[in-house]
């Protein structure tokens, strides 16, 4: 298991007037945090592309907890349970300053040949990356 974390302060501009952030940021979130995991192995998804490997989100679920609020700092952990094959998934946790749990998230990507469009197995450069 493979796991990073970061730390995204909370802009004004995805809150609503009650300064709650819109659900709707929470993929953003996630997808910072998965671009940071991939960066912490070394390989930037700039990279991949350029090399003809294309990542988009197949499913994604988010279970809401706790509101996070505008001006918060939290913190999306980012866990890999398993080696990825023509699919990667991750799970989230997002939790605020205090530590509170506020989502728990899901996302699967695929890797598909940019070329063909097909799905496609994960690089060996990213596999020998994960350690077993």
């Amino acid at each position: 298991m493979i796991i990073d974390e970061i730390e995204i302060r909370v802009r004004y501009g995805e809150t609503d007037q009650m300064g709650v952030v819109h659900h709707g940021n929470y993929a953003l979130y996630l997808e910072m945090a998965r671009t940071e995991w991939l960066r912490s192995l070394g390989v930037s998804y700039k990279e991949m592309e350029e090399q003809g490997v294309m990542l988009p989100v197949i499913s994604m679920s988010l279970n809401y907890k706790k509101s996070a609020y505008y001006d918060e700092v939290i913190k999306v952990k980012t866990l890999l349970k398993k080696a990825p094959s023509v699919r990667i998934d991750f799970d989230f946790e997002i939790t605020n300053q205090e530590g509170e749990l506020l989502v728990v998230a899901n996302t699967v990507l695929a890797f598909i040949n940019m070329k063909t469009k097909r799905p496609m197995k994960c690089p060996k450069y990213i596999l020998d990356l994960i350690p077993e």
